[in-house]
């Protein structure tokens, strides 16, 4: 019996990729939703692809919260499995399908991605090929030469620009942790994978193209607002982490933090003291959203969604 399948893709400006990425969907339910892009997004899905459905937000969600909006509505509409695809990726024909057919397989798997190509389809995606290195996996290049290729490859993390998630995990895992507004969310969901003993594949008979190229993101400059929100990240990503017990140590950190920056005002250390301030200021406001996500993230449940 075929599987209900419905490809989620949130989109924001998407003009340049969206006609390609959808008529790569094939047949398949669609579901967009919009973070309240600024150019033409939504009315040329309305008018070139009616079949589509899309969640038009008056706001920008972020990844996470959007692809929650979408995958509720998909399991509420009866989906089995929902497919995470970026606003600037390209299928490949029958590429779900294989994948579904490995989980139906192998049910410990809880997230299922191909392979990431360029945006081309020539060399493999570069931030994709860090992914399968040596550490992650011992395998998958010593395969690739010499062609002993295996069904899938187990790795820690894959980024979400092409996920298979099957029901059970939604399920069991939940959907992205609002903790997270845009980057991070990813790899707090395959951190609580993980937990619940679930595991991550890589198929290499499936590909992608992933037109991301002349857009990756350069490292944070020293002192710049994106600095502050990578800091951010990592923090939260280290201390909600739900495979560890980091979180306890946070309560402490604040508290050296204190006398720190007590000690550097004796000295006379004004800005050493002040930067002392901020990241103790900074980890008292994460803490409480921290502690939440870690305590919710542990127990089974479709965390995040809407379910009815």
């Amino acid at each position: 019996m075929k599987s209900k399948i419905s490809i989620i893709i949130v989109a924001y400006n998407a003009m340049p990729w969206i006609e390609k990425c959808l008529q790569s969907c094939g047949d398949h339910s669609i579901v967009v939703v919009d973070n309240n892009s600024s150019d033409r997004t939504v009315s040329s899905i309305q008018q070139h692809f009616p079949k589509v459905k899309v969640l038009s937000q008056n706001e920008n969600l972020g990844f996470g919260q959007a692809n929650n909006l979408g995958i509720t509505y998909a399991l509420n509409n009866g989906a089995e499995y929902v497919f995470l695809l970026n606003q600037d990726a390209y299928l490949e024909q029958g590429g779900i399908e294989k994948l579904i057919e490995i989980h139906k397989c192998e049910p410990e798997l809880g997230i299922l991605s191909p392979v990431h190509l360029n945006g081309s389809g020539r060399l493999l995606d570069r931030n994709f090929s860090y992914y399968l290195g040596y550490d992650n996996n011992a395998n998958f290049y010593s395969d690739a030469i010499f062609q002993r290729w295996q069904r899938f490859y187990e790795v820690p993390f894959v980024n979400a620009a092409a996920w298979l998630l099957p029901k059970s995990t939604l399920l069991k895992v939940g959907g992205f942790d609002p903790l997270f507004f845009h980057y991070g969310e990813d790899d707090n969901y395959c951190q609580r994978l993980r937990f619940h003993n679930l595991k991550i594949a890589v198929v290499p008979a499936v590909y992608i193209k992933h037109d991301r190229e002349d857009r990756l993101l350069k490292n944070a400059q020293r002192n710049s607002a994106n600095q502050v929100i990578e800091y951010e990240r990592k923090i939260k990503l280290l201390y909600a982490d739900v495979n560890s017990e980091r979180i306890r140590e946070v309560p402490i950190k604040i508290k050296k933090l204190a006398l720190r920056r007590k000690k550097a005002l004796l000295t006379g250390k004004w800005q050493h003291a002040e930067k002392l301030r901020q990241e103790r200021e900074l980890y008292e406001k994460l803490y409480p959203d921290m502690e939440i996500s870690y305590t919710t993230n542990q127990k089974i449940g479709s965390h995040y969604l809407g379910l009815s």
